[in-house]
C-alpha cells in the first residue's frame, strides 16, 4: 500500500518508537524508509547572554550522525531500503515545513512521527511539530503516541 515512507526522528524515545513502527511497516510492505532528522536553530537559544549557539548546533549535528549510523544499520539488518537524511531549520523553514518538504521531495506516500519529541512539553495532547504536520500535510500521517510500546514500569 505504501511504497515510500518518511519517518521524522529527533533522538527522543518517542521518535525511536516511531522509527521502530515505521521500520516494521516498511519491512512488511516492502517499502523504502527514509528517516529524517532536523537540526533545530530555535531563536530562543540565541538570546541568552554569553551563550554560544554553535555549542547546541554542534551537539545536534553529532546526535544526527549517531542516529544516522544506528538507523542505517537497522535498515540494513531488516533488509529495508533507505537512508537517513538531515536538514537544518531556519527562520524561513521550521521543522514541520522541512518534514513536509522532505516527504514531498522523497515522493513519500506516508509520514510517520511521534506525538511528542524534544519539544513535547509545549503541547499537552499532541506535539506542536506533529500537530502542524497533521494539519498541513496532504499525505496520510501515522502518529505514534509517546506511550506506545512503553512497559508498565515505564509509565509508572
Amino acid at each position: 500500500m505504501y511504497q515510500r515512507i518518511l519517518v521524522a526522528v529527533d533522538g527522543s524515545e518517542t521518535s525511536r518508537r516511531a522509527f521502530d513502527a515505521a521500520l516494521e511497516l516498511a519491512k512488511a510492505m516492502g517499502s523504502t524508509l527514509q528517516p529524517f532528522y532536523v537540526i533545530e536553530n530555535t531563536p530562543m537559544y540565541f538570546d541568552a547572554p554569553g551563550y554560544d549557539p554553535s555549542i547546541l548546533r554542534n551537539q545536534m549535528i553529532a546526535q544526527g550522525r549517531e542516529l544516522a549510523e544506528q538507523m542505517n544499520k537497522q535498515l540494513a539488518e531488516h533488509g529495508v531500503q533507505g537512508q537517513m537524511l538531515t536538514a537544518e531549520a531556519s527562520s524561513l523553514d521550521d521543522v514541520p515545513a522541512l518534514v513536509l518538504s522532505a516527504a514531498k521531495a522523497n515522493g513519500s506516500d506516508l509520514i510517520v512521527m511521534g506525538t511528542h519529541g524534544r519539544r513535547g512539553f509545549q503541547r499537552l495532547i499532541l506535539g506542536s511539530v506533529a500537530e502542524r504536520c497533521v494539519r498541513q500535510s496532504t499525505l496520510p500521517v501515522l502518529l505514534i503516541p509517546s506511550a506506545a510500546g512503553a512497559s508498565a514500569a515505564d509509565s509508572e
